[in-house]
């Protein structure tokens, strides 16, 4: 057994040459990482029981501070950036000096939930390599895998060297007002930075890791018509004209038929008509009265815009501009349209850090990684930055459910995404910046 056993592990090697790809210090990151993995999740597990939903700001910034040592153990300078102005708690930035000259990253995450102190969904489960709890991968995974990769760089001698900022928004689920100061800071470090890399959850296709080089955008418009009112009896008339219902319905089918084109979508989430109709003050409920003989005055829609392109957007907007404007007799009909989360296009940029990414799973051993259709991610806040620099998102955890009840991670997925992000970094920050 004495010679067996050596032999064994020869052929092991053999077996898997592109692990020898990597340096001694990307070696020493990957049995770091490894090594770490009952702390990732006992920190997941700490911050994941506080409650960071958008609006419960006390806590946001109480994960904040469970991080801000964690961060400056690594020597980085630690900021917390107050959005009270903006009606949210704050954000989190964390700096890192490297070596001049070389490449700048950036390192987004977010320390809101969607579930607010309310919400009946709370603790942490963890049930072998599944674990179950609000925010667990959206986006409180996502950030145990930034500090996990630092650490592991730490460790192995390459964070020195590596100029980053950590961007942890605490309003990433609802962004505050105005969005020009609420994003002001993280636009400033997109702007700073060669390549940016989004911790949301990690994306899976036909059950493989895939890159993310693209997100779509996300808006909102809101369209309301209006009519003469009178008896139902005339309806069509020149006299009576069309109704508001009418006129709604033609726009909205017209959207239908008129505007599909590849990754575009255009919801329509909540519609009334009646004599009035008006839309609640929160934009998210609608009061309405009519009778069925009396030509209603007035309809409200409201629905989302997502597109992969800015041109896209803009072009779809004009579209739907002339739709509306093209009435029935007797109506009249507006339509405003508010552009919120910038898309992030698939540049070529970002193509190339996913073929460097690529390179990495090689030297791993591990799949190569394809494009995620960007029709199936919604807007992040890397969206922010991507018009500056390069980025990559979806580097967080795999996982489901996000965003319900029963979120779950695949808690070994912080292991490997944590391993490809240090060494994607070691390797950038040898790099010279274009800036």
């Amino acid at each position: 057994m004495r010679f067996i056993l050596p032999m064994l592990a020869i052929a092991a090697s053999l077996a898997s040459p592109a692990a020898a790809q990597l340096t001694a210090p990307e070696q020493a990151i990957v049995e770091t990482v490894e090594s770490g993995f009952e702390s990732d999740v006992a920190l997941l597990e700490e911050i994941t029981l506080i409650n960071s939903g958008t609006h419960n700001h006390a806590g946001v910034k109480a994960v904040a501070d469970v991080l801000v040592p964690e961060f400056e153990a690594l020597g980085f300078a630690v900021e917390w950036i107050d959005q009270s102005a903006a009606g949210r708690a704050g954000h989190l930035f964390a700096r890192h000096e490297g070596a001049p000259g070389t490449t700048k990253m950036l390192l987004i995450g977010h320390l809101d939930t969607v579930f607010e102190p309310e919400s009946p969904f709370t603790g942490f489960l963890c049930e072998g390599d599944r674990a179950v709890g609000p925010g667990v991968v959206d986006d409180k995974g996502g950030i145990v895998v930034i500090l996990s990769a630092l650490r592991a760089m730490k460790a192995a001698g390459t964070l020195d060297g590596a100029n980053i900022v950590v961007a942890l928004t605490g309003d990433e689920e609802d962004a505050g007002e105005p969005l020009e100061a609420a994003r002001r800071d993280l636009v400033e470090a997109g702007e700073w930075a060669d390549v940016a890399l989004g911790f949301e959850g990690l994306s899976v296709l036909d059950g493989k890791d895939a890159g993310v080089i693209a997100r779509r955008s996300s808006g909102s418009w809101t369209l309301t018509t209006n009519a003469k009112s009178g008896h139902s009896s005339g309806i069509f008339s020149e006299h009576a004209g069309y109704g508001a219902i009418y006129e709604m319905a033609r726009i909205l089918d017209t959207f239908r038929r008129e505007l599909p084109e590849e990754n575009l979508t255009y919801n329509v989430g909540l519609v009334a008509g009646g004599t009035p109709a008006e839309l609640g003050e929160d934009g998210l409920s609608a009061t309405t009265s009519g009778k069925t003989n009396i030509i209603p005055s007035s309809a409200v829609a409201r629905g989302d815009l997502r597109a992969l392109t800015q041109e896209q957007n803009e072009r779809t907007a004009e579209t739907m501009r002339a739709i509306v404007a093209d009435h029935l007799p007797g109506t009249e009909a507006e339509i405003t349209i508010e552009f919120r989360y910038p898309p992030m296009a698939p540049t070529d940029g970002n193509r190339a850090l996913l073929d460097k990414l690529n390179v990495i799973n090689a030297d791993l051993g591990r799949e190569p990684m394809a494009p995620y259709p960007p029709s199936r991610r919604g807007a992040a806040d890397i969206s922010f930055v991507a018009p500056y620099t390069h980025g990559l998102a979806g580097m967080g955890p795999a996982g489901s459910g996000s965003h319900a009840e029963g979120e779950a991670i695949d808690l070994r997925s912080i292991v490997r995404q944590a391993q490809r992000t240090a060494i994607l970094m070691s390797r950038l920050a040898k790099e010279a910046s274009d800036k």
